[in-house]
């Protein structure tokens, strides 16, 4: 037998794997359909560390298990490719970001044909290639005769690194942008937004019809952040009325001051340089900074004061940056004696503190004309970005006629290729700088028009890009009704980043898509599996600062790619987060080994010695895959791995059979020793296998036998056998009877487990 040489093995069944195209999707529509989906990457121009392919294996295992289980599968690939990652590295390295993002996808397709993986690449797309964008921006012009885009002039969260807008959902958790961790300012500014709030009651009601991860599912709750509540009007003294929200007012009885955001108009109009001041710090910070912030600070409005609805008593109003302007009416009534936030500020600030007697909540709404309303934490989808890299937006400006779409039959509105894309700063994108671009022609009226110089976030791509999988070639419609009911929904969806963002967005479209008849479905993902990410050995994120990046090229030239899946499968539960073990690959690369040597144990007659363990294995690496908990399956193809190397015979339909529980997770050796057992089709096209339900518990079972309390040896018996079949079986054998008793005295008898003979 040769050793085993993974370079050989690997690159011989890649090569014929795309020669034969055996991972085709299937067309059969009387097969059950299975369409399994990663979370498709950005290309990035550092390539893949061994972290990233965790996800794109496990879908590859169930993806394969599905196919021999006889369904039709689709599972695609493609690239997100627009936004600022992609031209902030273009910037960083002088290069245009097309010319950046084709050499960044060519170098992730080639370390990902190094896997092994079975996408069918005859569905790749990009959400950067025209034909695509095409349908991002059609999706935005059905949005907009929907009146669900708007344009708006309000203070956004402002990047001065980055020098475009971010969506609240773009930020850090201390508020900082997420790709440079710069400061966010607010500032005025032109731009579109998507009214996603008026989703808000669906987006959350339908979370119950989702096989999610629960804690995903509650991220999603609490940013959509649903509150009951009512609304509640308070007279100012030589002000217009303060309205606040509550979702306590039955606590009204307890109210001794009013607190209103910075961007409040009392605050804003506000004379006082004490009160300017604060209100123009605070509006520098992000609501996350404001909302996470420990210390809670605040500042009285002089000379104004609020009465109480109820007792008319004058109330101290007071600005404070906890309040947001986004949330609610931007003020609060606050209650100091039942809040501990605004007992907190309270403390902070010196106000007062009254005992609170509650009331009916209708009572209160009824002495004080306050009236019921539901909030939301969620804002509407700031969809600007004041860059080069993304799609533009296919509306013109007409002094007659306004902002007009552009006709559908003239999709797309290319992207023009241009020497400077650098980001100007000024609020408008480079694109503003374009005239033979930007000068247009009015689609009604036929008077000179500008087109929109603003492009999409790099989340609109991503936020109906699998309906374009199902259709990838089609000119005519997004997606064609048949194909979309052919598979729609995705079956399992797969990632480790965006619980909130990118969800959120999809489901916001695929809803809205939903409403206009473009699919049949009310949500996109079907169930969802959430990985954990994988450190370096240091216990560190991998980065290029603390130069502990791990490249899977090197670890598959090592290792092979077999042993390197099977590694990532293997080192713990899927959904935890777990560093990086060398030693950890050794041990797989062994399993191979073994695999492999296996087949010189294949005997032709079947081995009853295997029957358990296989039929046990069959099971549970089934339903392991079916579950994703593949470290469990294969702990347990290791174990029928032990039994085989002791019986050291298996035979050679068993082996057949063990290859192909096997073939998932390391499909190119199992590839080998099949056709080395003189099959000519491909293993993984090949029935999975089914277990015997009569196998999985062997009827004999080992009873070790004590003298004494000390163990002499051991019987095999049918499972059950009793007391004296025990006994029995202990004076027929000669090596047993040596230190048997003839006469014990007691006998402590554990039925299929243990006998002891007190003499």
């Amino acid at each position: 037998m040769s050793e085993y040489d993974h370079t050989a093995i690997e690159k011989k069944w890649q090569d014929e794997w795309a020669r034969s195209g055996i991972y085709k999707t299937g067309t059969d529509s009387s097969k059950p359909k299975q369409y399994i989906l990663d979370m498709f990457p950005y290309p990035s121009g550092e390539g893949l560390h061994v972290g990233h392919p965790k996800g794109y294996i496990a879908t590859d295992v169930y993806s394969r298990m599905k196919r021999m289980q006889g369904y039709t599968v689709l599972h695609p690939m493609g690239w997100d490719a627009f936004g600022l990652p992609a031209e902030n590295f273009a910037i960083k390295n002088k290069v245009h970001p097309r010319v950046a993002v084709d050499k960044n996808i060519s170098n992730f397709k080639h370390q990902l044909s190094l896997i092994g993986l079975d996408y069918d690449w005859a569905h790749e797309i990009n959400t950067t290639d025209p034909a695509y964008y095409k349908w991002t921006q059609w999706i935005f012009i059905q949005l907009l005769k929907k009146g669900l885009a708007y344009e708006s002039f309000e203070p956004i969260n402002w990047c001065p690194s980055c020098q475009t807008g971010l969506a609240n959902e773009d930020l850090n958790a201390d508020g900082t942008c997420e790709r440079c961790d710069s400061v966010v300012e607010k500032r005025p500014m032109r731009q579109w937004v998507l009214r996603i709030k008026e989703y808000a009651d669906r987006l959350l009601h339908d979370l119950d019809t989702l096989d999610w991860p629960e804690h995903i599912k509650e991220q999603q709750r609490n940013w959509i952040g649903r509150s009951e509540g009512a609304e509640i009007t308070f007279a100012v003294e030589g002000a217009d009325p303060v309205v606040v929200f509550t979702t306590r007012p039955d606590t009204l009885m307890g109210v001794t001051f009013l607190v209103v955001a910075p961007e409040h108009a009392l605050a804003r109009t506000s004379t006082d340089s004490t009160v300017s001041t604060y209100v123009r710090r605070a509006l520098g910070k992000s609501e996350i900074e404001r909302t996470g912030q420990k210390a809670k600070t605040g500042v009285l409005l002089p000379s104004v004061r609020a009465l109480h609805p109820v007792t008319q008593e004058k109330l101290p109003i007071y600005v404070a940056d906890y309040v947001l302007a986004t949330y609610g009416t931007a003020a609060i009534m606050a209650v100091p004696d039942l809040d501990e936030r605004d007992g907190e500020f309270a403390r902070t600030v010196g106000a007062r503190v009254a005992e609170t007697k509650l009331m009916s909540a209708d009572e209160a709404l009824k002495v004080s004309d306050g009236v019921r309303k539901v909030q939301y934490r969620i804002q509407d989808w700031v969809f600007s970005r004041q860059r080069y890299w993304g799609e533009p937006i296919p509306v013109v400006h007409c002094e007659k006629d306004g902002v007009v779409p552009v006709p559908e039959a003239e999709l797309p509105v290319t992207l023009p290729d241009v020497e400077h894309y650098e980001p100007t700063g000024t609020g408008e994108s480079p694109l503003a700088n374009i005239e033979t671009w930007v000068n247009t022609k009015c689609p009604v009226c036929g008077a000179p028009a500008k087109r929109e110089t603003n492009t999409m976030p790099q989340w609109a791509g991503s936020s109906w890009y699998w309906l374009r999988f199902m259709d990838p070639a089609n000119n005519s419609a997004l997606v064609a009704p048949e194909n979309e009911k052919r598979w729609g929904p995705v079956d399992l969806y797969v990632g480790g980043d965006h619980a909130v963002r990118h969800l959120i967005y999809a489901r916001f479209w695929h809803k809205f898509l939903f409403d206009i008849g473009v699919v049949h479905t009310i949500e996109p993902f079907a169930r969802l599996e959430f990985l954990g990410f994988i450190l370096a050995e240091d216990g560190r994120k991998m980065s290029k600062r603390w130069a502990n990046v791990i490249n899977p090229n090197d670890v598959i030239d090592t290792f092979g790619a077999d042993a390197f899946r099977t590694y990532e499968m293997f080192m713990g539960p899927f959904e935890n987060t777990i560093a990086w073990s060398t030693n950890g690959l050794v041990g797989t690369r062994r399993f191979i080994e073994r695999l492999y040597r296996a087949q010189e144990y294949v005997v032709s007659e079947h081995v009853p010695q295997l029957d358990v363990a296989l039929n046990a294995t069959i099971k549970k690496v089934g339903d392991d895959i079916a579950d994703f908990k593949f470290n469990t399956a294969v702990s347990q193809m290791m174990i029928l791995q032990n039994e085989i190397d002791t019986i050291k015979k298996i035979g050679k339909d068993q082996y057949a059979t063990y290859l192909k529980l096997v073939a998932p997770f390391a499909p190119h050796v199992t590839e080998e020793l099949w056709h080395e057992l003189g099959h000519t089709s491909s293993i993984h096209l090949e029935p999975w296998p089914e277990y015997d339900e009569a196998k999985l518990v062997s009827n004999t079972v080992t009873i070790a036998v004590q003298v004494a309390g000390k163990t002499r040896g051991t019987v095999a018996l049918s499972r059950g056998a009793g007391e004296e079949e025990v006994l029995s079986a202990i004076f027929s054998d000669p090596k047993l009877m040596v230190h048997a008793p003839e006469k014990p005295t007691k006998v402590v008898f554990v039925k299929d487990r243990i006998i002891n003979l007190i003499p």
